[in-house]
């Protein structure tokens, strides 16, 4: 699938946000120890990802009921599903000047059912012609998501056939709708009756 950048500017990945907030002292404090594992963007951003993946765990797969959404509330509380999992990844990245994007999937239960928009992450390293997508949202007994910036491994391959689709836009800012739902949700019951099911 070819990526599509919202923004012709790829400095528009860079920017901060009220979600992406990667101008707060936590968010930087954890670049830099983050940074000072490998000291290059290849080592760091592998680095970021698995420390997001695996350090974060999903509030779905903990049973947290609590529903953050910036990427510093992310860090301090370990919770978040994947979109929030997804703005602490990007504001990691972007703290080291990597540019991240936002970008989606549509997803549903194994029947068609339950549709709902699935967040992730795509970079672009130094010296690389294009994006790769990562998907930090957390392993779990059939879920494998990987680092590869060679042959993509996210945590869910999408089933055309069941209505799924891999959306190729690289967003510089959160969905709309994605962060109004996980902004305005008392918990992750009522987050997930209002996070959109496309976009």
């Amino acid at each position: 699938m070819e990526l599509i950048q919202e923004h012709a500017d790829v400095r528009a990945y860079l920017a901060a946000d009220e979600a992406v907030d990667h101008g707060h002292p936590l968010v930087r404090e954890t670049a830099d120890a983050l940074w000072a594992v490998g000291a290059d963007p290849y080592a760091y951003a592998e680095a970021a990802f698995e420390f997001v993946r695996d350090t974060i765990p999903h509030s779905g797969d903990s049973g947290d009921m609590r529903v953050t959404w910036r990427a510093s509330d992310v860090l301090a509380t370990r919770n978040g599903i994947c979109h929030a999992k997804s703005h602490a990844l990007a504001a990691l990245l972007r703290a080291r000047g990597i540019p991240a994007a936002l970008c989606y999937q549509r997803l549903t239960e194994d029947d068609g059912s339950q549709p709902l928009l699935h967040g992730l992450v795509a970079l672009r390293l130094p010296g690389r012609d294009g994006w790769s997508r990562l998907d930090a949202r957390g392993n779990k007994p059939g879920v494998d998501a990987r680092f590869d910036l060679e042959r993509e491994q996210l945590a869910f391959p999408v089933r055309p056939e069941l209505g799924e689709v891999d959306y190729p836009t690289l967003y510089a800012a959160p969905h709309a709708g994605a962060l109004t739902a996980l902004r305005e949700s008392a918990d992750r019951p009522e987050l997930w009756r209002k996070l959109p099911t496309a976009l």
